[in-house]
């Protein structure tokens, strides 16, 4: 982002990122704990802004990994050792701060009916294949292509059990970019919850114009009779 910070702790409209998307998690009434993995120069940060903010939710803030995998097994096994295995869970990107109460809801009842869910939209773009990045080879059907978000919801002790399996071998967390593709490459069948193109990652300056103008819309959401997943669809047109 450039900004000189990790992008979780930039401001907007007077809190960081990462407390926007806390708090999406706080509110929702089937979330009943939070762990978080941190850089561990920034915990105390955290912790502090978790406590200004009042988010009660987070049980605990753990140090990072070296790839985003590790950190993301480090708040797993937190979870694990203080939750228990049987327990759903959430993985969930901290710059994603537009995530919808109701995908949190649909993921949450499709993993407890099926054992898994992934928050997927509609490929909208030409997808390509090329192997030099100068030739195109191949442009597939765009109607069989989704695009991964967030969250993404397993049973504790399944998603562990595979991190550990990967975690022994020699080549680790190699060509895996999220739990998604740690699942499937596992083998275990992953099914698929409908999101929204507004449940943004924000990782560019362009991403925080968008989120800033959602936040704007979502300001007027009382006042218009609007639910946060009209205004995302709004914004969407």
């Amino acid at each position: 982002m450039g900004s000189g910070i990790p992008k979780q702790f930039i401001e907007v409209d007077g809190k960081p990122i990462i407390i926007h998307t806390l708090e999406v998690f706080e509110e929702h009434p089937m979330i009943d704990a939070i762990y978080v993995a941190c850089k561990e120069e920034y915990i105390e940060k955290l912790r502090k802004m978790v406590r200004r903010f009042i988010i009660t939710k987070v049980a605990d803030i753990i140090p990072g990994g070296e790839t985003g995998q590790d950190s993301i097994y480090n708040g797993l096994k937190a979870a694990f050792d203080r939750e228990g295995g049987e327990n759903t869970v959430l993985i969930h990107d901290g710059v994603r701060p537009c995530v919808t109460p109701e995908t949190i809801e649909e993921n949450i009842s499709t993993a407890r009916e099926k054992g898994s869910a992934v928050t997927c939209t509609r490929f909208f773009e030409t997808p390509i294949m090329s192997r030099d990045g100068d030739v195109i080879e191949e442009a597939p059907d765009r109607d069989n292509f989704y695009t991964a978000q967030a969250p993404q919801t397993f049973k504790l002790a399944e998603v562990i059990k595979m991190h550990e399996k990967v975690r022994g071998t020699k080549e680790k967390y190699q060509g895996i970019i999220d739990t998604c593709t740690l699942m499937k490459k596992g083998g275990r069948e992953v099914y698929m919850v409908e999101g929204n193109r507004g449940n943004i990652k924000v990782t560019t300056p362009e991403d925080l114009y968008v989120f800033r103008a959602m936040l704007e819309y979502r300001e007027n959401q009382q006042a218009l009779g609007l639910s946060q997943s009209d205004i995302l669809e709004k914004l969407q047109k």
